[in-house]
């Protein structure tokens, strides 16, 4: 389908661009969300009437987003989740929990997330507040307050844990092998008898 757009959409074009998407992508998502119009003549002449206006409200709204941008740029939210040893999540962190966590008037689809987060960890999204202006934000996945902490200062929580785990291992191990060796000697000393000497000495003594 041939459109015209009426703001900026990533990878397609800005304002007044006439390009040619996939219908479905047009019907479900350009159309219904304003940001194009089918490159009809009509819609064309239209369009040109209305062009002045649309790039002064695009202008207005892009500076608008900037400045709320200012202060959210850079932010970092805090996420609890269980999690398995791993730091594999039960669960997930989806767009619309960031959007919540973010707030104001940050909506779902501003939120640039190819997959839900899965994982603990200092994760980096992109919030686009306008066609125009992008921001960055960390989220903190964390099972508490003390370990997200302890990931906000640069400590790999995964690999920690899986160093203390290693180490207990050894640990344990060394522990297993030392108690066998005991068991092993205590073993021995049972099984030892020692010969009877004096009957022997009896026995010779009488032979004579």
């Amino acid at each position: 389908m041939k459109i015209v757009l009426l703001e900026r959409v990533e990878k397609l074009g800005t304002i007044g661009d006439v390009v040619t998407v996939k219908d479905g992508f047009a019907r479900n998502y350009l159309l219904p969300q304003a940001k194009a119009l089918r490159a009809t003549k009509n819609n064309l002449i239209r369009f040109e009437a209305e062009r002045e206006f649309l790039e002064a409200r695009n202008t207005e709204a892009a500076a608008k987003a900037k400045d709320s941008g200012t202060d959210l740029d850079g932010s970092t939210y805090i996420v609890i989740r269980q999690a398995g040893e791993t730091g594999i999540l039960y669960g997930s962190v989806s767009s619309r929990d960031v959007a919540d966590l973010v707030g104001g008037e940050v909506k779902r689809s501003m939120v640039v997330l190819e997959q839900p987060i899965k994982a603990l960890g200092l994760h980096e999204v992109r919030v686009k507040l306008h066609p125009e202006v992008s921001i960055n934000v960390t989220v903190n996945v964390a099972r508490s307050e003390e370990e997200a902490e302890r990931q906000a200062s640069g400590e790999d929580i995964i690999a920690t844990q899986m160093d203390e785990d290693r180490v207990q291992a050894e640990e344990d191990a060394a522990e297993r092998k030392e108690l066998a060796h005991d068991m092993s000697e205590n073993d021995y000393e049972d099984d030892f008898v020692p010969a009877p000497v004096a009957e022997e000495k009896e026995t010779k003594a009488e032979e004579e």
